[in-house]
């Protein structure tokens, strides 16, 4: 894609409730989390230039699975940004 800016927007009723049911449209047979985290990686090199997670509703998930899905996809999203240094 070269240069071209690219946003993400992550809608996390994508996933399969299993992973993240604290969303107001669950999506039976949705991605796994490690699909999910695979998406996101998969932007890395990219002109990222900026990134959203939307969907995600606690009240619906007294587990906080889903809170949790979402902090480590919106991580993972950062460490995609352009200009981020990662360790060998």
């Amino acid at each position: 894609m070269g240069d071209i800016p690219v946003y993400i927007s992550f809608d996390i009723d994508g996933l399969d409730p299993s992973v993240a049911p604290g969303t107001g449209t669950v999506e039976m047979g949705g991605l796994t989390s490690a699909q999910g985290l695979e998406i996101v990686r998969g932007a890395a090199g990219l002109n990222i230039v900026g990134c959203d997670l939307v969907e995600v509703s606690p009240p619906y998930d007294p587990s906080g699975n889903t809170a949790l899905m979402g902090a480590t996809l919106l991580y993972e999203m950062l460490c995609v940004l352009p200009g981020v240094k990662h360790s060998e």
